[in-house]
């Protein structure tokens, strides 16, 4: 053996091993710290909610930002359809004049039915289903889809 070789001893190896698991053991303690001050809350807007009472959604169609969906009132006849477009998420457009939904994107257009016309969109746009809450306003629950035909009605 020559003189600047190093022989790595018993002793010198877990000395090496029991430094580095101390400094492991830190660093993920460090990490656990670290992510306690990041929340994990999904902020996604909820499934069901209210949109008004009846009485105050006037007649015809109207377009509700806030939630993305259509409101279609025919007397006490009820529906709602979803705004966004089933190609890349975009928000349609109702043209009265034609009597269908366009997207302004990539030029999709569905039927007042919210049935995918043309367009690279690949499904109709979702209808969801409406309820009564107990203090009189209409509730949406667009974790759920209905058939094109329905229609809640008062």
């Amino acid at each position: 053996m020559k003189e600047n070789e190093r022989k790595i001893t018993r002793r010198f190896f877990f000395g090496v091993l029991g430094k580095t698991s101390i400094i492991v053991a830190l660093l993920a303690e460090a990490i656990g710290a670290i992510k306690a001050f990041i929340p994990k809350v999904l902020y996604e807007p909820p499934s069901k909610f209210k949109i008004g009472k009846p009485e105050d959604i006037p007649e015809g169609i109207t377009f509700l930002p806030q939630h993305r969906l259509y409101i279609f009132r025919n007397n006490d006849d009820f529906h709602a359809i979803s705004a966004v477009c089933t190609h890349l998420k975009c928000i349609v457009d109702w043209k009265p004049d034609q009597r269908e939904f366009y997207c302004p994107c990539h030029g999709s257009i569905f039927s007042q039915a919210g049935i995918n016309l043309t367009g690279p969109a690949p499904k109709p746009l979702p209808w969801y289903p409406l309820s009564l809450a107990p203090d009189g306003n209409l509730v949406i629950d667009s974790s759920k889809q209905v058939k094109p035909d329905y229609k809640y009605s008062l």
